[in-house]
């Protein structure tokens, strides 16, 4: 007969390698899709494709990456699309007001168009602020909070924008576009920034004091409370973290097209959710990986391109697809806390 001591380290390795083979799913999903891909069409494979797809899953890669912490923390945020239209559409109102000049002075277009960026970032950050301060201070569920200003944030933008379009100036459009059309070492400048943002994100939840209480705050609210952790302030800076990283992925996302429409950011929130759960974020919080975020993003954006190229179903099924993926996901994740 087995010592039980034996019996409690043999069971503590089999749980560990169970996780280690969970947290390689994703990365061994997009692999068979990739493989797939190149076999239904030969085009998936070409350098251009690839580079089109990665561009892609930049805006929503980078949106996922502060997702990421709001999730690990036990919260959600149903509102991030609707959020980066109206801080696209606020920083081109804001943007054409400078350029039309201001006290019969007209700025550089320089300075126009940094002074738009910075103002896309602080404003997504005091939205993140208020969610947080709203479901910290207010007691208010996550999902409450961010399903009202989700309607909020739109409807303003649609206001703005009269029902229309906010169109950037043509005389920033061409000062602008490089933020999205230019390219460095032959890698679209959105990539990059999704790289440094990625990179930036998995330090700060692996190696940092906050990345620690975050997952705390997310397996035991209550534990982190005894354990001296400022959980309101931890919580809010995850979803003002979650703001900012929207406020990139829009300053990226505007020259693409140079205009903000009440369909701008339209689903990028079920994208954005989903890319965090299948990269095996737990949904219940208190574990998860920025790696994976960034595995489960890429993925979702290979089964859109690989829809495209092959017509097995048509495109617009795409939102349905994602939905699928995170109805199994968390049925998947069931058994696992």
């Amino acid at each position: 007969m087995r010592p039980a001591h034996t019996e409690t380290v043999q069971h503590g390795r089999a749980l560990r390698f169970a996780h280690r083979l969970y947290a390689l799913g994703p990365l061994a999903g997009l692999i068979v899709l990739c493989i797939v891909g190149t076999l239904l069409n030969r085009d998936f494979a070409t350098l251009d494709n690839l580079m089109n797809v990665l561009t892609r899953t930049s805006f929503i890669g980078i949106i996922a990456v502060g997702m990421t912490f709001v999730i690990i923390s036990g919260g959600i945020d149903l509102s991030v699309g609707s959020m980066a239209a109206l801080i696209a559409g606020s920083m081109i109102w804001l943007m054409n007001g400078l350029a039309a000049g201001v006290g019969g002075h007209t700025l550089a277009p320089l300075l126009i168009v940094t002074l738009g960026i910075v103002f896309a970032l602080v404003l997504g950050g005091l939205f993140g602020c208020a969610h947080g301060l709203l479901i910290t201070k207010g007691r208010i569920e996550p999902f409450i909070v961010t399903l009202g200003t989700l309607g909020i944030f739109r409807a303003v933008l649609t206001w703005l924008a009269d029902g229309g379009a906010l169109t950037l100036d043509n005389s920033l459009s061409d000062l602008y576009g490089p933020v999205y059309y230019a390219s460095l070492f032959g890698v679209p400048v959105p990539i990059w920034v999704f790289l440094i943002v990625a990179a930036g994100g998995a330090l700060i939840l692996n190696r940092t004091a906050f990345g620690r209480h975050v997952q705390a705050i997310g397996s035991n609210e209550q534990v982190a409370r005894y354990a001296a952790i400022r959980v309101d302030t931890v919580k809010i800076i995850t979803y003002v973290l979650l703001g900012i990283c929207v406020g990139v992925a829009t300053v990226l996302y505007v020259p693409r097209l140079g205009s903000a429409t009440p369909t701008t950011g339209l689903l990028w929130e079920l994208e954005a959710i989903a890319s965090v759960v299948v990269g095996g974020t737990a949904l219940k919080g208190g574990e998860g990986r920025v790696i994976g975020t960034v595995i489960g993003a890429i993925l979702l954006s290979v089964i859109a391109n690989i829809l495209n190229l092959t017509s097995i179903i048509s495109v617009y099924l795409n939102g349905a697809v994602q939905g699928v993926v995170i109805i199994f996901v968390a049925f998947v994740q069931r058994g696992r806390r």
